[in-house]
């Protein structure tokens, strides 16, 4: 079906694109268009968050053009001088195109015209940037991706300006810049233009977009379609490859909110220059899924799930999911909700899609975004695997669960199947690490990934899943990760209990690991519970160790601790165990164990079966750190050792509050105790436990989904 699909799509555009030709579009015509030019001035005076929206980019472009034009030879690497000024250059064309637009002041479009016309001027005069990342690398900046990011950003600036520009200036400018680029992103890096890949992404839109606007069908065509023009790479190979049915970017959800600019903006422009093709309705509405996906992907108080190699200060608010919301409402007949996203967000492009999505905030349309539970499949076909989200209570104070079981990821992922975050009362409770980088710090690392990101970031000890052995899933292999991906068992949402499970069967030699995910809420429960039920099953003994990296400060353990006061000693030699310091640990001998921590003035108890071969340890990340690349992040691992098979269930129990100003402490200790199982085996798992001193009665059917849990 999506060969079938695919196939149309690209004989309607050809057919299309030898009827489109550069006499007949008008300029602007990306996001800012010649039929609409009006209707968007008039709307900067009228509807207050496009006009909040333009202030502070006509306040951009007022800087711009009282400042001296800078366009250095490059040098440095992320976050250095000559990158931060190569980046602000192609924002202001941007801010300064739009500037000329709305307000027909010509000093903005001359300084759009000079800084371009000395960026021609000098750019073939540069070699390979110095401190090239890539082979062969940027021109402009240390890594070809800001390249191509810069000229996503530059034409559109052009566009805007295009008919201030006289013929011979228009010329010179796409002869001795764009030209060029176009050849070093497409040829001379052509490697990574027909990359299935985040930078094949921006790299394609670069030509694209570029193609578009200055009449040129070859550099659209192998956007489109790669640079042998086979399908094999290119927008739509991308757009077949990247994403599942539900609109899931392989890569995880930094990078989607990442990459949807430049698919946001290819198709954009796909839908300008030649609206016949019906882009927006590739794949079954691919790209407005992949908006919803995104936002999907984030908790509610903004932030994106920090999976894989993620930056964890992302949220909804960063540039490119505002062009993402306002294109797919104004352009993809988006429900209102995506208007609450906007208003959270203050701000809006100004364009079109900008105009139409302030005015329908002004005329009161906004919905609360409906943040819901669901299994979001990963893989192109919607078979490796997946995200399970589980989710209770408003957007104020929701209990927010994630079991990733999602494919590797490609070069970005991380070895931590069946991880698991939980989010409760604006924040995070049990965190992912996300990635070791300091990004646009030329200090450290030249704002690249530190070595630490993948002697830890990347280790599955750094993740709350089960470590076998002291190693990590598949051995820190990418290639041998990327050969198997998980698989769901079983997802559902009731006004009873959600659920969510899933195996993997691969990631350690002759182990099968098997995790369920459920948020209950006994009888007389404010919250609800995270019942957390992970089976690991050999025919051989193992040590199995399950980290929780949890956030707060720890208040309190039914069990003795011995800590290690003088001298503190990494928790092993390999797999992120050198990072860790050991800071205490105990062997239990009792039949649950109990561990309290306060986070955000709520108090959170990990109630959890053990016996007397259980082991508890209390870790601080840090360890053989001599660049102080780790943050001081705190752990409590439950450990089985010499077992074949384990099952390990914990309930986490958010529970009483604190008030330091009132200097008030209530509901300090939990409900739930006196955890027992009652059978285990490869079909059935069943347990009981007592909240608030009624019993409860939790069975697992591994093997039957239409009766898979039970709960009495």
């Amino acid at each position: 079906m999506l060969r079938i699909e695919r196939l149309c799509l690209v004989v309607s555009m050809i057919a299309g694109l030898l009827q489109t030709t550069r006499a007949q579009q008008q300029h602007p015509s990306l996001l800012l268009t010649r039929q609409n030019i009006e209707t968007v001035r008039n709307g900067v005076t009228k509807y207050p968050l496009l006009q909040q929206s333009w202030k502070e980019l006509k306040k951009d472009a007022d800087k711009a053009i009282k400042g001296a034009i800078d366009v250095p030879t490059p040098h440095d690497s992320g976050g250095g001088t000559t990158h931060e000024q190569h980046k602000k250059n192609y924002q202001n064309i941007l801010a300064c195109g739009i500037a000329w637009q709305i307000t027909k002041d010509e000093q903005y479009a001359r300084y759009v015209k000079d800084l371009l016309l000395q960026y021609a001027a000098v750019y073939n005069t540069w070699g390979r940037h110095p401190k090239r990342k890539d082979q062969p690398g940027g021109k402009m900046f240390w890594q070809n991706l800001n390249d191509c990011v810069w000229q996503v950003y530059v034409i559109q600036g052009y566009d805007c300006v295009y008919d201030y520009l006289k013929p011979e200036e228009r010329k010179k400018i796409e002869s001795e810049l764009f030209e060029p680029i176009v050849k070093e992103l497409s040829e001379v890096n052509g490697e990574i233009f027909n990359k299935i890949h985040n930078h094949g992404t921006w790299s394609v839109a670069a030509v694209g977009m570029t193609g578009y606007v200055c009449g040129r069908k070859d550099w659209v065509e192998i956007a489109l379609h790669g640079g042998r023009k086979d399908d094999k790479a290119g927008f739509l190979a991308q757009l077949n490859q990247l994403f599942s049915p539900d609109g899931y970017y392989t890569e995880g959800p930094y990078y989607q909110r990442y990459a949807i600019l430049p698919f946001i903006m290819l198709a954009k422009t796909i839908h300008q220059y030649q609206p016949e093709l019906g882009i927006y309705d590739y794949r079954g509405g691919l790209l407005k899924k992949a908006v919803n996906t995104a936002l999907q992907c984030t908790y509610t108080n903004k932030m994106f799930f920090p999976l894989n190699d993620a930056m964890k200060d992302k949220s909804l608010e960063t540039e490119e999911m505002v062009y993402a919301v306002d294109i797919a409402y104004s352009d993809m007949q988006s429900n209102d909700d995506l208007l609450d996203v906007v208003q959270q967000q203050k701000k809006v492009i100004i364009s079109d899609a900008g105009l139409r999505v302030a005015k329908a905030i002004a005329e009161g349309k906004t919905k609360p975004f409906a943040y819901q539970p669901m299994w979001i499949s990963d893989g192109a076909n919607g078979k490796d695997g997946g995200l399970g989200i589980l989710r209770d209570g408003n957007n104020d104070d929701q209990a927010c669960v994630v079991l990733k079981a999602a494919s590797q990821g490609m070069g970005h992922g991380h070895f931590d199947r069946l991880n698991i975050l939980y989010y409760d009362n604006n924040t995070e409770v049990f965190s992912d690490y996300g990635a070791v980088r300091f990004l646009n710090i030329e200090t450290k690392n030249g704002g690249n990934y530190t070595k630490e990101n993948n002697t830890w970031g990347k280790q599955t000890i750094a993740h709350n899943t089960i470590a076998v052995d002291k190693q990590s899933q598949y051995k820190g292999n990418e290639k041998a990760g990327e050969k198997a991906s998980p698989e769901l068992i079983y997802f559902n949402a009731t006004p009873q209990y959600q659920v969510v499970s899933a195996k993997e069967d691969h990631a350690f030699e002759g182990v099968q690991l098997m995790r369920t995910a459920i948020l209950f809420k006994p009888d007389g429960a404010t919250m609800p519970l995270l019942i957390d039920v992970f089976r690991a099953n050999s025919s051989t003994p193992h040590q199995y160790d399950l980290p929780f990296w949890y956030q707060g400060h720890l208040t309190d353990t039914n069990f003795p601790v011995t800590t290690n006061n003088n001298q503190l000693l990494p928790a092993g030699d390999n797999f992120g165990y050198q990072h860790m310091w050991v800071n205490g640990e105990t062997k239990l001998s009792s039949a649950n164990g109990a561990i309290t921590f306060i986070n955000n003035k709520r108090f959170y108890t990990t109630t959890f079966l053990a016996d007397t071969a259980t082991h508890v340890s209390f870790v601080t990340c840090g360890a053989n750190d001599p660049e102080f690349n780790l943050r001081s992040e705190k752990a409590y691992i439950i450990s089985e050792r010499g077992k074949a098979a384990h099952t390990f269930i914990n309930i986490t129990e958010p529970h009483g509050k604190t008030n330091p100003v009132a200097e008030y402490t209530v509901g300090f200790k939990p409900q739930t105790k006196e955890i027992k199982l009652l059978s285990d085996g490869a079909e059935v798992t069943a347990f009981e436990f007592t909240y608030n001193k009624k019993k409860y009665t939790i069975a697992l059917q591994y093997n039957n989904k239409q009766s898979f849990i039970t709960i009495k």
